[in-house]
């Protein structure tokens, strides 16, 4: 085995890209702005500069490894060179850090402070730009941006969609949209994975607090919440729990403090959905029409089939998302008992995804023309509104959610993964044909879980063999789409999530998220999975008592749409 040498330890080379990453493998956490192991190599922040045996400094992340060197991560030089480097990145940022979004979480403020940058020597001369308020979803702030290009590299190399890059050079070098248009002007779908990445305040999720707020103290209005599954694994970060628990009923227990006076589980709607969308499946297969059918669970995965392939909205799910469909039945539910007590009801959904602030205002998922969910807030969102409302958070007494709506199936909560949708489906479909608990069971070994942006599976329904493909990132679904159309690929069912390893790391979730926070997320989920009584969403009781009760035309009305 061949080995080099980081500060005085001998580390074995086993097939790593970069010396950084055999750095981090010594157990040296090594700073990085630029770098993502899921991205290409940058070099362009140089934070993660180190010293070779021969005086030598250099990015480490853009660097191969080779036997016998000799590596110095915190020489004297690099000291020196790294505190240099900071210093000019703060020099043209805007410092207005005590009342920035990212405030405490930002890491450009928490690797000044590392590194120690006590003072910026240089002075800012840039002139200040106007912040970029047009999307439903994410606001940008040029002001604050580094020059980093994780966002470009993400919203290009993950989504292939490229609604921003890098214009100009040298000094007037920027991040922007094309012709500086306003991000809301572009192809931006609102995944907000850039976001994610984004180091500092320049790209932070849109907040729509204050008018949660403002429904709470409104003694006329019934603040009801629902909360997607992913959600549940996510929130205890920012509180000190371990990763990826499971934090529904602190969740609730935390919302009903807040004042909201129900607390409902998305995943019923996921169950809904999974009703109506493999029933769909199955008529489609019959009529062998419009195949294959795409889910349509994503709000960014919809908008970008229906701007770029718009020959493929036929193909799209009739289904509303999830939590469209809760909503509308929770309107309709607390119809008759607003208009008793004279109350408005006021749906709030709590997402990991910032596409679903311009999900609920499209037209085409309204009833009768009215907005069914009112506001969306992401799990940072609630995050800060607990905060806000100086609940304890970590120590709360965990409890139940409400009634009638508090039954949920394993099948719907999955949705918060990668390929939990496609999972949901057939552990439907393959109830209804009689088989057993082991059938179902061996579903999650049949292709559909697992991290590759394309994952194939087939299945038996009925003597017919089901193709299917589960797609994670746009970029992915793009050359899927493609090689439909050229007619390399033949599928029935294709589930398409923006987001890859799906909600869990929705543009809303909490940042930043390594490998180890993203694989617990989803062991999270898989284990609610396990922990539920419920296996189907056909098997739930209040699921099924509530969609006999929609007559055919209210069904229709509350949980389809057209694309």
């Amino acid at each position: 085995m061949e080995y080099m040498t980081i500060d005085s330890m001998c580390v074995p080379i086993e097939g790593e890209k970069n010396v950084l990453s055999i750095i981090r493998k010594a157990g040296i956490d090594l700073p990085t702005f630029c770098y993502h192991s899921e991205l290409s190599i940058c070099g362009a922040c140089r934070i993660c500069v180190v010293e070779d045996d021969k005086g030598k400094i250099f990015a480490s992340c853009s660097k191969k490894p080779r036997p016998g060197m000799i590596i110095k991560t915190n020489s004297l030089r690099v000291q020196k060179y790294r505190k240099l480097i900071m210093e000019l990145l703060l020099s043209s940022h805007c410092r207005d850090c005590t009342t920035c979004h990212k405030n405490g979480t930002c890491t450009l403020q928490k690797l000044a402070y590392r590194i120690g940058v006590d003072a910026v020597r240089f002075t800012n001369n840039k002139p200040r730009e106007p912040i970029d308020n047009s999307s439903s979803c994410i606001v940008r702030d040029p002001n604050k941006c580094i020059l980093c290009g994780d966002c470009v590299r993400t919203c290009e190399e993950v989504q292939g969609i490229g609604a921003i890059d890098f214009a100009f050079r040298g000094s007037q070098m920027k991040v922007m949209p094309a012709f500086n248009k306003l991000i809301g002007d572009t192809d931006c779908v609102g995944c907000g994975q850039c976001r994610v990445v984004c180091p500092t305040g320049a790209i932070t999720i849109k907040l729509d607090e204050d008018r949660v707020w403002q429904a709470i103290e409104d003694s006329n209005v019934r603040v009801i919440a629902q909360v997607a599954p992913a959600v549940r694994i996510a929130i205890g970060d920012g509180f000190g729990l371990p990763k990826g628990i499971n934090a529904m009923g602190k969740l609730a227990t935390a919302l009903r403090r807040m004042g909201f006076d129900k607390v409902f589980d998305t995943s019923f709607g996921a169950d809904l959905t999974v009703l109506e969308e493999s029933k769909e499946l199955i008529e489609r297969l019959q009529q062998e029409e419009n195949l294959p059918l795409f889910t349509s669970c994503c709000p960014g995965w919809v908008k970008y089939c229906e701007e770029h392939y718009p020959e493929y909205r036929k193909n799209i799910s009739s289904c509303r998302f999830p939590q469209g469909m809760f909503s509308a039945v929770l309107k309709d539910y607390y119809q008759q008992k607003d208009q008793e007590d004279g109350k408005k009801t006021f749906v709030v959904s709590i997402m990991p995804c910032t596409a679903k602030k311009a999900e609920i205002l499209r037209p085409d998922y309204q009833t009768k023309g009215k907005q069914d969910t009112d506001a969306v807030i992401t799990t940072m969102e609630v995050e800060r509104m607990i905060r806000r409302a100086a609940i304890d958070f970590a120590n709360l007494e965990e409890e139940a959610l409400d009634i009638p709506f508090g039954l949920v199936s394993d099948g719907g909560v999955i949705f918060g993964v990668t390929g939990g949708v496609t999972e949901a489906v057939l552990r439907k479909i393959i109830y209804e044909q009689g088989e057993d608990k082991k059938a179902l069971e061996e579903i999650k070994f049949s292709g559909i879980r697992g991290l590759e942006g394309v994952k194939e599976a087939k299945v038996n329904l009925n003597g017919r063999e089901i193709k299917i493909a589960v797609v994670q990132g746009l970029l992915e679904a793009r050359k899927l789409i493609e090689d439909l159309k050229a007619g390399k690929r033949n599928y029935d069912f294709v589930e398409v999530m923006t987001c890859k390893r799906g909600c869990v790391m929705g543009g809303g979730q909490p940042t930043p998220a390594g490998a180890r926070t993203r694989a617990l997320r989803m062991e999270a989920l898989y284990k609610v999975d396990k922990g539920l009584q419920v296996r189907t969403s056909a098997e739930n009781p209040l699921v099924n008592l509530v969609y006999q009760e929609l007559s055919k035309e209210k069904k229709h009305q509350l949980l389809h749409t057209s694309h």
